[in-house]
């Protein structure tokens, strides 16, 4: 079976970003300007992370020999410290469990 090739239009409109992630600029911000709200202006300045997915798909069928890992994205460092804190509380409910079913 011959090798997918990456599409062109892809390699231009996205990037892969060092976690794995994908980035892409905003749409709806080539003309007509004046007919939209600042706030959708000021936010299509930056590039969007596009979400689980889209970057699925993107990554799968676009863009097969981008580096990525197919499977489980690595988390961003609120998820990270999210997951950090939920570990500490189930850590400390098992020992305070474990103290009042020893003294007993």
């Amino acid at each position: 079976m011959p090798k997918m090739k990456t599409k062109s239009a892809v390699k231009k409109r996205f990037k892969v970003t060092g976690s794995g992630h994908v980035k892409a600029k905003p749409a709806k911000m080539r003309h007509m300007q004046m007919n939209k709200p600042k706030s959708m202006k000021r936010k299509a300045r930056k590039a969007m992370i596009l979400d689980d997915s889209n970057q699925t798909m993107v990554i799968d069928n676009w863009m097969p020999y981008s580096g990525v890992k197919k499977g489980k994205k690595s988390p961003n460092p609120a998820e990270r410290a999210a997951k950090k804190a939920i570990e500490a509380a189930k850590a400390v409910k098992a020992a305070a469990f474990k103290a009042v079913k020893g003294g007993k």
